[in-house]
């Protein structure tokens, strides 16, 4: 096995430098966890001053978006990949799709495997640039959890680095984005999938499904848009585009037994160019034979050549035959046997990691290959793999259809050892780290495969603090378990310890209260039975802090669930709108005259909120549906729209005194109500906290009143969400 080096990998011998476990701090929630510890990681509460502020990301521009075929240049005759083709027979999907995004309205795209849900994800989300305030959010859903999604949804909306929210402080910082969220290769429960639609409800969501994902649950905020195969002449035209050239008759009745076969799915087209790809180089084979032997016997003829070469490039075609429908309809053995030797070998790491490819810059380290880019590249083209972000995995049902037919063999040999020092090595951030989670667990399931516990060992203990850093902590969880099992088969006592250690701080961040008990008491007793119970500190200081009351919420109570809203705000109807709009006179009275509207609503709302809020005398604290109330006051899940936001040019207008008086009256009222109970406090200014439907505001400015956490504390201020005004969306886009 080579040891090179390539562009982006560290320098150095594993040999030399050992494995250096990472180390450093995050914070969960409140807490401040401390990784890579001699006795594990450690968590403690979060001092004052130390949780980090998430400031708002505003430029929505990614270099290189983690959704849909990356774009390069394949070695094809036309000089285009399949990721560079304009997309056929799509036109009316996209159109229908992007006005669903602009609608508000949560979509999720179902489909066979290889309907290029995938590549229509990524042509709406181009086609939806510009819809929301905060622009489009494109995530990968691959092997994610819901509360993985939640984090990178968070990181990249907001800049707090090393800062993982917990549940509530999610809900209060994703309300107030509003973009349109893409998300590929989304897996996961309904649960989760309503949690994520309800953590942000002003986003308009955009996913793909995989094959045979079940029905939707009743109450979800989203619909299903099923992909279909493309029309035989779009499949008969990709299959040209794709094979440099024009299809002859026969090739084209081919192509139509194809299409028949498969329903129309672009995949199959994909690879059938591949296949024809094959033949031609074939062809050219017996072409150059033909001249060579020319050359040679020039002077003897034993058949009648013709003089156009084309004629006899023709007839040599003819005498290689096509592959079959069968064969076609599966084509992944034979496209593996035509793939050169450096991209069969990658293609035999991919399988050994489970579908999952390496960078290419890792290539060298593990299975000695030097151009790997190039291979890569090869396997995309040949439609076995797919490019996604920058990295590749093995296209759906080619590892099965490979399966007993292209073995891995031992190409996954030594991965671990390289992995151990690639993760531990100073000069790798941890934003690569997350990029390689699935590599690393691949790499881990390979070697356990093959019945090397030890190597699983020794990766597993190298990677976990890795991924605890890099936030990735979904993959965190699975090289915990691994790590265990392989720690249980050595009977390795002090390592069987150290992951359920590990598995105890994890769900203690988690608030899995019950679990984390149960882990961190194992490891305490396995580390006494081991006899060192020096070593066992660690975990007792994490009991003691599971049972203390400084907790902020006590053992064994879960987190209350994020409020549902009937519906989100409608993005292409949103009153941003008017504040990109010209100022001229017509749009300025336009925007006046919605204003005046909605607060006359929010007014009618109120009424209708304070007559039917249940028993407010007993203390009880309800908010209607459609409304959220700002966290830091109330202690609900739903917070306002961010404060002191600056609002649309509308607002300043003079002509909503009246309903400014009657919003002032109908707040008066609520905040007597509110200091009977005791809930709320009065507010210290002259400016009265408004009442459920409305939006606080100053005669002067328009401005929201809770302006600081000091005025959010004094004045809870409950925002619009089933009807809302210029105001409400200004502060939630700008803010």
């Amino acid at each position: 096995m080579g040891r090179s080096t390539n562009v982006g990998q560290p320098t150095g011998d594993f040999g030399q430098e050992g494995v250096r476990p990472r180390t450093g701090e995050v914070v969960s929630g409140d807490l401040l966890l401390a990784i890579g510890g001699p006795d594990g990681s450690e968590a403690r509460p979060c001092p004052d001053g130390w949780r980090p502020e998430p400031r708002r990301v505003r430029d929505r521009r990614q270099d290189r978006p983690e959704l849909g075929p990356s774009p390069a240049v394949g070695p094809l005759a036309m000089g285009s990949a399949a990721a560079d083709l304009p997309l056929l027979d799509r036109e009316g999907d996209i159109a229908r799709l992007v006005a669903a995004v602009s609608e508000g309205r949560s979509v999720r795209l179902v489909g066979q495997a290889g309907s290029g849900r995938s590549t229509l994800l990524a042509a709406v989300a181009d086609g939806a640039a510009g819809i929301a305030p905060d622009g489009v959010v494109r995530l990968s859903g691959h092997r994610r959890t819901g509360a993985d999604l939640l984090q990178d949804l968070f990181a990249a909306t907001h800049h707090a680095p090393g800062y993982r929210p917990d549940r509530r402080d999610l809900a209060s910082l994703l309300s107030q984005v509003g973009a349109v969220v893409v998300i590929d290769d989304l897996d996961v429960d309904d649960e989760e999938l309503a949690e994520l639609l309800d953590a942000a409800p002003d986003c308009a969501f955009l996913v793909a499904a995989p094959p045979g994902s079940p029905l939707l649950a009743p109450g979800l905020r989203m619909e299903d848009h099923p992909v279909a195969g493309l029309s035989k002449s779009a499949c008969l035209t990709l299959a040209g585009r794709l094979a440099g050239r024009q299809l002859d008759e026969t090739e084209r009745a081919w192509a139509v037994d194809l299409w028949f076969e498969s329903e129309g799915l672009p995949l199959r087209f994909v690879q059938a160019a591949a296949l024809l790809r094959q033949r031609d180089l074939s062809v050219d084979t017996l072409v150059a034979a033909q001249e060579d032997r020319n050359n040679v016997f020039g002077m003897v003829k034993e058949i009648a050549e013709p003089d156009d070469p084309a004629v006899l490039e023709g007839e040599l075609r003819r005498t290689v035959p096509l592959p079959t429908v069968a064969e076609s309809a599966a084509p992944a053995v034979r496209l593996a046997e035509g793939l050169s030797e450096s991209a069969q070998d990658v293609l035999r790491l991919a399988l050994a990691f489970g579908g999952e490819c390496p960078t290419a810059p890792h290539l060298p380290a593990l299975i000695d290959v030097g151009l790997g880019e190039s291979a890569l590249r090869e396997l995309v083209d040949a439609g076995l793999a797919v490019s996604v972000g920058g990295h590749h995995r093995l296209t759906t049902g080619v590892q099965e259809l490979l399966a007993g037919r292209f073995e891995p063999g031992t190409v996954a040999y030594g991965a671990a050892e390289h992995f151990s020092w690639w993760v531990g090595h100073a000069s790798v951030t941890t934003e690569q780290i997350s990029a390689e989670a699935e590599v690393l667990v691949g790499a881990l399931l390979a070697d356990r495969a093959a019945d090397r516990p030890e190597a699983v060992l020794r990766l597993a203990r190298a990677a976990a603090p890795a991924l605890a850093l890099s936030l990735r902590w979904g993959a965190w969880e699975r090289v915990l378990k691994l790590g265990l099992e392989a720690a249980r088969v050595l009977r390795a006592t002090a390592e069987e310890a150290w992951f359920h250690h590990e598995l105890g701080v994890l769900a203690l961040c988690l608030h899995s209260d019950q679990r984390a008990l149960a882990e961190l008491e194992s490891a305490v007793a396995l580390r006494a039975a081991f006899g060192d119970p020096n070593s066992g500190a660690a975990g007792r200081r994490m009991l003691d802090l599971l049972k203390s009351e400084t907790r902020q919420l006590p053992s064994g109570e879960e987190l209350p669930g994020v409020g549902r809203r009937p519906v989100i705000r409608a993005i292409a109807k949103a009153p941003w709108r008017l504040a990109t709009a010209k100022k001229g006179s017509d749009a300025k009275r336009a925007a006046i005259a919605a204003a005046a509207a909605v607060m006359a609503l929010g007014v009618l709302g109120a009424a209708i909120g304070l007559n039917t809020g249940g028993d407010e005398s007993a203390g009880t604290n309800r908010t209607s549906p459609g409304t959220s109330v700002d966290d830091s006051s109330t202690g609900d899940d739903l917070p306002a729209a961010v404060s002191g936001s600056p609002t649309p040019s509308p607002s300043d207008s003079p002509s909503e005194s009246p309903s400014a008086s009657a919003s002032t009256s109908a707040s008066e009222s609520a905040s007597a109500s509110a200091s009977a109970t005791g809930t709320r406090k009065p507010t210290a200014t002259k400016t009265t906290a408004p009442a459920p439907g409305q939006t606080s505001r100053t005669p002067s400015t328009g401005t929201s009143t809770s302006a600081s956490p000091s005025a959010s504390s004094a004045s809870p201020t409950v925002t619009p969400t089933t009807s809302p005004t210029p105001t409400d969306t200004g502060s939630a886009s700008a803010g």
